[in-house]
């Protein structure tokens, strides 16, 4: 004689499987129609020079330490207009941007002491929404991204002090231009003074006398 618990799950699975299988065709509209939004980073007009994974900290100056800002991918960037470059660095989880600045002539890339992974550098950066002076120390997972980021950078930052030295000579030789052209429409500028003519001699007037 057969169970009847065991009789009572196989009409149960029966069940189960039966409004599997049974499909009403009705449908649920969904309560709040989401649509899809452009999310923009900024970095549309600019060309990627370097991409890599890296720890970066910062030296707090008031606790005289260095403290971890974040770990995810550092860029190197070059705007397709300007030509400038800057370092954008984001963090891994939430794309919180932890380094913002422009890479000019006065970077200096040095290798921290006790550590071929990592190099220091001081810059102007824009990452809290305001220009500050920081000091920031990257790691690398290995000596040659290390190495590969800090001649890049080396390299760029020499490439601006070249092209703002040129800015520099044509500015002044375009200011020099403008104060000779200036000085030369003075001068054509100036009035012409006439000479005097002396009176004419009445002869008649010393025949008379």
């Amino acid at each position: 004689m057969a169970d009847p618990a065991e009789h009572r799950v196989v009409e149960e699975e029966e069940a189960t499987a039966a409004g599997e299988e049974e499909d009403t065709g009705a449908q649920i509209a969904p309560i709040v129609k989401l649509e899809e939004v452009a999310i923009t980073t900024g970095e549309e007009d600019e060309e990627i020079l370097l991409d890599m994974k890296a720890k970066l900290y910062r030296f707090d100056k008031d606790g005289s330490q260095w403290k971890e800002r974040g770990t995810g991918t550092v860029k190197l960037l070059k705007h397709k207009e300007t030509a400038k470059v800057r370092l954008v660095m984001r963090q891994a989880k939430t794309l919180k941007i932890c380094a913002n600045h422009l890479v000019v002539a006065s970077i200096k890339m040095q290798e921290h002491a006790g550590s071929d992974k990592s190099c220091v550098w001081h810059a102007l950066d824009f990452a809290d929404g305001e220009l500050k002076e920081e000091m920031f120390a990257i790691r690398f997972g290995s000596v040659e991204n290390c190495k590969k980021f800090k001649d890049l950078v080396d390299q760029i930052s020499e490439e601006q002090g070249k092209n703002e030295e040129k800015e520099s000579e044509e500015a002044s030789s375009a200011a020099e231009l403008v104060e000779k052209l200036t000085v030369t429409e003075e001068k054509k500028a100036e009035p012409v003074e006439k000479e005097e003519t002396p009176a004419a001699v009445d002869d008649s007037k010393d025949a008379k006398e």
